[in-house]
């Protein structure tokens, strides 16, 4: 297989007047193309602060991230944010959805920033739209909507571009019990159909049992990535 994502010796700390907070201490983590991995870790463990180093949301203090063999940490931030709109999708536990928007106008939000003619745009988020079974739904705004069918649209919007890479941070987190499994369901069929790696951070064990590989972080370092 090859590796889609992959990041050496990466470090952080986070620094305020009075205080130095090492986050994430020389973590290393390759993912593989279609490949789904979790992160699984408490409140705190630097979990967050990876996926986001990952992504190219926030630079480590050292080390280095690779995707598809082009290294991100040199890219400049305009490079960084084209990566992300067409590349990779990101989904959090809160949806983030733009409350004014409809969950259609929500979902094309990548494919419109990205240049797409509005009218394709809209097509194809129609089509995801369908894909999370929100059909009936498409119009409504997301204060109409319940939790579940919110977390569906930015399922939606994350999947949209067809990206190589989603990132989830606890995206079952603010959901009951039932519809996080319904969700999750739903988030890893569409990833496994479209070919998509997913990592996920998270700190439900039931959850992380379901990826291809689980590897654990605590304290900023990262257990069970196999030195590469």
């Amino acid at each position: 297989m090859d590796a889609l994502l992959a990041c050496r010796g990466i470090s952080k700390t986070y620094h305020d007047v009075e205080t130095d907070t090492p986050v994430l201490s020389d973590v290393s983590l390759t993912v593989q193309t279609s490949e789904h991995v979790a992160i699984l870790g408490s409140s705190g463990s630097g979990k967050s602060t990876l996926l986001h180093i990952l992504g190219g949301l926030d630079k480590p203090d050292e080390g280095e991230v690779w995707f598809h063999g082009e290294s991100m940490t040199g890219m400049k931030p305009s490079q960084l944010a084209a990566l992300r709109n067409q590349k990779i999708g990101f989904i959090y536990q809160f949806h983030h959805l733009l409350p004014e928007f409809s969950a259609l106008e929500n979902a094309a939000m990548p494919l419109l920033i990205g240049g797409m003619p509005e009218k394709k745009a809209k097509l194809a988020a129609t089509d995801m739209l369908e894909q999370v079974g929100l059909t009936h739904r498409l119009m409504h705004k997301p204060s109409a909507l319940s939790g579940g069918e919110r977390q569906r649209v930015a399922i939606a919007r994350a999947l949209v571009n067809r990206p190589a890479l989603v990132l989830a941070d606890e995206p079952t987190g603010n959901l009951d019990n039932r519809t996080g499994e319904q969700v999750y369901g739903l988030l890893t069929s569409l990833s496994e159909s479209l070919g998509t790696s997913f990592v996920v951070v998270t700190h439900d064990n039931a959850l992380a049992a379901r990826m291809n590989r689980t590897l654990h972080i605590k304290d900023g370092l990262l257990h069970g990535e196999a030195a590469g």
